[in-house]
């Protein structure tokens, strides 16, 4: 279906190419993190953030109460299960 899904980052993986660990319910996975990236800011202050991923890319930046509400309404659809199986590594 891919739509877009709030997901935490937690890491940085490559600062260079804009990359960062996202999670989700335990589903990890490298997002790029380019569109949500502040030039003024470096690539780590996005650690812990929430972010809407969308086909691999953070595509915009959403508080925690945003994301929470969201993934409630995406588990009562079960949406999520659907997501977090195309988020999972292969």
């Amino acid at each position: 279906m891919c739509l877009g899904i709030p997901v935490q980052i937690i890491a940085v993986t490559d600062a260079d190419k804009m990359l960062a660990l996202a999670e989700v319910k335990g589903v990890r996975r490298e997002i790029n993190v380019m569109l949500v990236s502040d030039p003024a800011e470096p690539i780590a202050a996005l650690i812990g953030r929430w972010v809407l991923l969308h086909v691999g890319f953070a595509v915009s930046r959403i508080d925690e109460d945003e994301a929470r509400i969201t993934l409630d309404l995406l588990d009562a659809t079960g949406a999520v299960e659907e997501e977090l199986a195309v988020m999972a590594p292969q």
